[in-house]
Order: C-alpha cells, then sequence, then structure tokens
C-alpha cells in the first residue's frame, strides 16, 4: 500500500510540470513531507467539457486542484469511510462498486517527491512484533513522481444548496505489485502514469484503461532508509526524507 508520501512542490511548479491551464488551488499548501491520509493535497485533473456560446464542445481544461486523500464514493452516507480508502488495487478498480465510476471518468494524477514503506526488520519489540524501519522512495533524478489516482465529489447533504463547501473533493492512489528492486521492502506499490499517456489518462472524454498505468521501470526509483520520525504524523519537515546514518537503520 501507499499510506505515506511527500509532496513539497509549490503549485506554480507543478502548473509548469503537468502543463496545466487553470490552478483552483484558493491557497497554496504548505510543503509536507510526511502526507498522511485526510490530509489535503494537489491533483492534476481534467474537467469535462464545457459547451461553447455557439453550443460547440470545448475540450477538457487540465486543472490543478487541492483533493482530500481518502475517497469517498457518491454514495456514501458517512464520509468517515475515506479513511479506509487511500488505496485502490490495480487489480479490482474497474470492477469494485467503490471505484469503477471514478475509473471509468473521474481519473487524476497526484504529484509526488517520493513515498514511505516499512520494513519490517529482524528486531522485535516488546510485545514479539517486528521492529519497522521507514524507507523514503523516490525518483533517482528526484524527478516528480505522477502517481495515478482516482477522485470522487461527494455531496454533505448537511449544507445547503448554497454552502461553497457543500461538495468534498476526494483521492486514492492506485497501487500494483512492487517491482524486484523494491518488492523486498513492501508488496505494494503506486502505479504511475509516464508523461506521453497524461493525457489520455485524464481524459474524462474516454474510458479509463489499465495498459495505461505502469509501475515504475526497474531502476528508475532509489529507496534508502530514513528517521523513524516519519511514523509520527505530527512530525514534519524535509529532514524526514534525509538518508539515515548507517549507524542508526534499523537492521
Amino acid at each position: 500500500m501507499c499510506g505515506r508520501y511527500a509532496s513539497s512542490r509549490r503549485p506554480e511548479d507543478l502548473i509548469e510540470e503537468f502543463e496545466v491551464v487553470e490552478s483552483r488551488v484558493p491557497v497554496p499548501l504548505a510543503a509536507d513531507y510526511n502526507v498522511a491520509p485526510t490530509k489535503e493535497v494537489y491533483a492534476v485533473v481534467e474537467r469535462p467539457p464545457r459547451t461553447g456560446e455557439e453550443g460547440e464542445e470545448q475540450p477538457p481544461q487540465r486543472q490543478l486542484r487541492v483533493f482530500t486523500w481518502g475517497l469517498v464514493p457518491s454514495w456514501a452516507k458517512d464520509p468517515a469511510i475515506g479513511s479506509r480508502m487511500i488505496n485502490a488495487r490495480m487489480e479490482t478498480v474497474a470492477a469494485k462498486p467503490a471505484y469503477k465510476r471514478a475509473f471509468a471518468v473521474r481519473r487524476c494524477l497526484l504529484p509526488a517527491d517520493g513515498y514511505f514503506e516499512w520494513y519490517p526488520t529482524s528486531q522485535t519489540t516488546s510485545r514479539g512484533k517486528p521492529v519497522k524501519q521507514p524507507f523514503f522512495i523516490r525518483p533517482r533524478d528526484h524527478g516528480v513522481l505522477a502517481m495515478a489516482g482516482l477522485y470522487e465529489i461527494w455531496r454533505d447533504p448537511s449544507r445547503g444548496d448554497d454552502d461553497p463547501d457543500r461538495f468534498r473533493w476526494t483521492c486514492t492512489v492506485i497501487t500494483t505489485q512492487a517491482e524486484d528492486s523494491l518488492g523486498h521492502i513492501h508488496d505494494r506499490m503506486p502505479l504511475m502514469v509516464e508523461r506521453d499517456r497524461w493525457a489520455q489518462w485524464l481524459d474524462p472524454r474516454v474510458p479509463g484503461e489499465l495498459s495505461l498505468l505502469v509501475p515504475a521501470a526497474p531502476g528508475s526509483l532509489e529507496a534508502y532508509p530514513v528517521s523513524t520520525r516519519v511514523g509520527n504524523v505530527a512530525n514534519n519537515g524535509p529532514e524526514l526524507i534525509e538518508p539515515l546514518p548507517l549507524e542508526e537503520v534499523v537492521s
């Protein structure tokens, strides 16, 4: 699974990187080196075509938006379900009721510096459970990860039609089996969308295609141990993604 990641890019950098034509970011998010479920995150989407003045169909606009991480299906009665829906498995995403509608027409890219996974070591706690060492996994060239995601728009029935907060925009990360060089850390990893496939993946006018999604190419990512402080969501800052000195690594 992908349960934590880092996202430190400024919106203006993401607008340039992803060729966004419209920013729907009311207030820039602070750099976050410990993104956890239910936090706000940046997402790149293409919204359905608008009808022009002459009635002609307009192409969808690529937008940068802020979503809450943890997808809430449109039919959900309680938005708390989102905290359990931070990941969607590639193997079932096109058929599972919670995700299939979004997979059909509401796909997004979730920019990240990298993500965290925890490796169970040979050491054990006082309760006999393995002590886990966190690793940070990022592009070897330090570029932006374009994680494949889905989003939903949930209508809050407790808010009036004139309430600007009546709609909740939420998202999930699509995961797959980890490639060999990372599988020893964790058996799952986020799926990536390569640059030349962004337009097709985001276009709401075409059905979702699993063939557009790929694990990161072998050798394109690097993984290294980081401080266990990342395990506490209250901790934040660039020090969380700094390589841990060898003498401090739990083995």
